[in-house]
């Protein structure tokens, strides 16, 4: 087949109305993962409840964070050549569904874990594996952007499903939180489910699974498999170790023909570092520098999101006029001017006011990145790219906790966080203005 071939069939065949919805569809119900079981509620249980009273001098907190890290290293070792084998064998969308199965498997099983440290194992190794597969799923879902997309609306199409998987976990949290957790006593939410044995939470698991494995249906069904490629020679037939060398063969080909892309993943590794950062701590500096009610970091997080799908959405429109660098450059500087009048101003009203506006501008950064990689990527091997993506993302997450840690240590101030935010924000912003925009004719381009 020739590579003429797959560009035709794999840049904006599927673009109808439909099975852009579809596949926005998945970002909502992957929100069941991100929001409920990683970030919000499951971890929360593992760390707070099961092992609460585990022995020895090693806490629930910490074991969670080495799992985490051990699954983060798997993530960076496997996307890339995973991503170049769905490409090369034609199984993009088949390997979603495999992919999207076993997390939901998984999320399933956590329903076993009961309230007893006994059982914080089996929380850590199911949360560790669902992490795990669940970020080599958004490998061939973010490649399959360019099939419900033409290089004309790949923005407003990653801007709508940004904004889906913003929504998807505000109305999922809400569900759980008012059916399932709120409320005192025994029993909890407007369900009246028993706490006993952590029975709620592990509730709230299962519909977590279940509310994933709805959402992810839709395009499934409607959109078509990715053709085989030829594009990344000897990919299909490469083992696992073989993947690798033809994995660092087209790094290097990628290097010495267009530095541009290689550039983009090592800037947006940096800012998007960044961007999870201002979620991760958002939170405590709310608490602890602010002064927000405790009672009240739910109701910012749920404005907070409202806020970034929004911008998300408005952005993508942008992204298509005027292209994603100026969108990413625009958001990141916007980010660490609003970041500057945070680390002086004081009071709850004023970080709702600034707290929202940075949020504003996180979606826009996060959904263009993903189309700058997607207009400058060759037909035929999003896999791969978005593989590496994933991959580059992962070898500098360490940057923005390490850094926030180490000014609030230095000043002897939580505040002070916020100038680690700003550093890794400020260089990913100056790594990316040395790389060259997407031109309109590349974005558009079929291969001959």
């Amino acid at each position: 087949m020739s590579s003429g071939m797959v560009g035709e069939a794999g840049i904006g065949q599927a673009a109808t109305r439909r099975q852009i919805a579809a596949w926005g569809l998945w970002d909502w119900g992957s929100a069941a993962f991100n929001a409920v079981i990683l970030t919000f509620v499951f971890s929360v249980y593992l760390t707070d409840a099961v092992g609460d009273d585990l022995p020895g001098s090693v806490s629930a907190s910490t074991w969670l964070g080495w799992s985490l890290g051990l699954a983060g290293f798997c993530i960076a070792v496997l996307a890339p050549v995973s991503g170049q084998r769905f490409d090369a064998t034609g199984r993009r969308k088949r390997s979603l569904a495999v992919l999207t199965f076993l997390t939901v498997a998984a999320m399933a099983a956590m329903f076993f874990v009961v309230d007893d440290y006994h059982y914080l194992w089996l929380g850590l190794v199911l949360l560790g594996f669902a992490s795990v597969i669940f970020e080599l799923a958004g490998v061939p879902y973010n490649a399959m952007m360019r099939q419900v997309s033409t290089p004309e609306n790949i923005g407003r199409v990653s801007g709508f499903g940004w904004a889906m998987g913003y929504f998807g976990g505000i109305v999922l949290l809400l569900v759980c939180y008012l059916g399932f957790i709120a409320g005192d006593g025994d029993t909890r939410g407007f369900l009246d489910i028993t706490t006993d044995g952590g029975m709620n939470i592990r509730l709230v698991a299962l519909l977590a699974a279940v509310w994933l494995a709805v959402f992810a249906i839709p395009v499934l069904v409607m959109v078509p498999e990715a053709p085989r490629t030829s594009a990344d020679p000897g990919a299909a037939k490469a083992g696992f170790v073989d993947s690798y060398r033809v994995l660092w063969r087209d790094v290097r080909e990628l290097w010495a023909v267009d530095r541009r892309t290689v550039g983009f993943l090592i800037a947006s590794a940096l800012f998007r570092d960044g961007l999870a950062g201002v979620f991760t701590f958002g939170a405590v500096l709310a608490v602890n520098v602010y002064g927000l009610a405790s009672d009240s970091v739910l109701l910012f997080g749920v404005a907070a999101n409202v806020v970034a799908a929004l911008g998300a959405i408005v952005a993508g429109r942008f992204d298509d006029r005027i292209g994603p660098k100026s969108v990413i450059v625009g958001s990141l500087a916007a980010m660490i001017v609003v970041g500057v009048v945070l680390l002086v101003i004081s009071g709850t009203l004023m970080f709702w006011v600034f707290g929202l506006l940075l949020c504003l501008f996180v979606g826009p950064a996060q959904s263009s990145a993903r189309t700058f990689l997607a207009r400058v990527t060759p037909p035929g091997r999003e896999g791969q790219m978005f593989g590496l993506y994933a991959t580059t993302g992962r070898a500098v997450s360490f940057l923005a906790p390490t850094l926030f840690g180490f000014f609030a240590w230095w000043f002897g101030a939580d505040r002070a966080g916020i100038v680690g935010l700003l550093v890794v924000l400020g260089v990913g912003l100056a790594a990316l203005l040395a790389v060259r925009a997407p031109e309109r004719e590349v974005a558009g381009a079929l291969p001959g």
